[in-house]
């Protein structure tokens, strides 16, 4: 039910794009851009009133607070980032739902490791703001992901015509 209300709200929007890209792109940019405005909440509220942007002091690391705000909104957006694409973006796919989870869990991993490596650039090497280091980091981030949710996590297997599909 909730699919069906959150498609029924993004293809109201549609048609005034439906001459410049395709459905599945909209619904990507609408489903993402929705998971990325929230990313980008959490991380300012988490940054400024949770961490006060102050050092994080784990039992082993310590760990900056900008980066600390990065890990606590994807523990958010990661899980609506996948339910998002499954079901309302790429539902056409015909992969195996565990397949989908872990490739996408391996797509997260490979994000995370970018998103810490550009705002590690931004912020401390380049002295970007955070919260400015972290949009632009989610631009170079998001463009890759979609590449790669598209072409990998969530692709449709081609079946062979008289072969079952698996």
């Amino acid at each position: 039910m909730i699919r069906k209300i959150i498609l029924q709200i993004i293809d109201f929007f549609y048609q005034p794009f439906a001459k410049v890209m395709p459905l599945q792109t909209f619904r990507y940019l609408a489903c993402g851009g929705g998971n990325t405005a929230l990313d980008i909440l959490l991380y300012f509220v988490c940054y400024n009133f949770v961490l006060h942007q102050q050092m994080v002091h784990l039992p082993f690391v310590n760990m900056s607070a900008h980066i600390a705000a990065l890990f606590m909104s994807m523990a958010v957006t990661f899980p609506t980032g996948f339910l998002l694409s499954k079901y309302v973006v790429f539902s056409e796919s015909n992969l195996r739902g565990h397949t989908q989870l872990f490739r996408y869990f391996v797509l997260v991993g490979i994000c995370i490791l970018l998103n810490y490596a550009f705002m590690k650039l931004f912020v401390d090497h380049l002295h970007f703001y955070p919260t400015v280091g972290k949009i632009c980091t989610t631009a170079l981030v998001v463009t890759f992901s979609y590449l790669t949710q598209k072409k990998f996590t969530f692709k449709v297997k081609q079946t062979h015509p008289g072969k079952l599909s698996s």
